[in-house]
């Protein structure tokens, strides 16, 4: 299965694709797309374009999108709510089921600790992926999204077979 991670960003919405066979993850690309335009709404038109292209190149069999914290400035995370939701727009209309994540609990699933520095997720990112090159610290957190969609697809998989057994 493929799956597709997206840490959202106005100026820089991170993007990680990983294989996973059984417990074996393997990365098939990364990278970080940049909004261009003046005004919010072309900065989202072309955050738009870019992760449909993304998507089309890649394949994904599901996504992954980490949920927004709330900042103390109301405009900014408003805004980041707006790159959000291109995040989740994207797959959606590709006919994808997309996950969402807290921060924290990426974090948890991949490091092992929900407030861990993102230096620690980098790290462990790597540890997970080996060889990979990542593209920046926006691709290595959306690699980190997928990691931890992977986890959880394997424990309801696991789920599910235990309750097929027992029935």
């Amino acid at each position: 299965m493929r799956v597709m991670g997206i840490d959202p960003g106005l100026r820089n919405l991170g993007w990680g694709v990983i294989d996973v066979d059984g417990s074996r993850l393997r990365h098939v690309a990364n990278g970080v797309l940049h909004s261009e335009g003046a005004d919010l709404a072309s900065r989202l038109l072309s955050l738009h374009i870019q992760l449909e292209n993304v998507l089309r190149a890649q394949s994904p069999d599901c996504a992954a999108v980490e949920q927004t914290f709330v900042n103390k400035d109301a405009v900014a995370t408003l805004k980041l709510g707006h790159a959000r939701a291109i995040a989740l727009l994207v797959p959606a209309q590709a006919g994808l089921v997309v996950g969402e994540y807290a921060p924290n609990a990426v974090k948890k699933a991949v490091v092992g600790v929900g407030k861990a520095a993102k230096v620690q997720v980098d790290h462990m990112v790597r540890m997970q992926l080996p060889g990979v090159t990542i593209a920046g610290p926006d691709s290595a957190d959306a690699l980190a999204v997928a990691i931890c969609h992977a986890f959880h697809m394997q424990s309801a998989g696991r789920l599910q077979a235990a309750l097929r057994a027992a029935e």
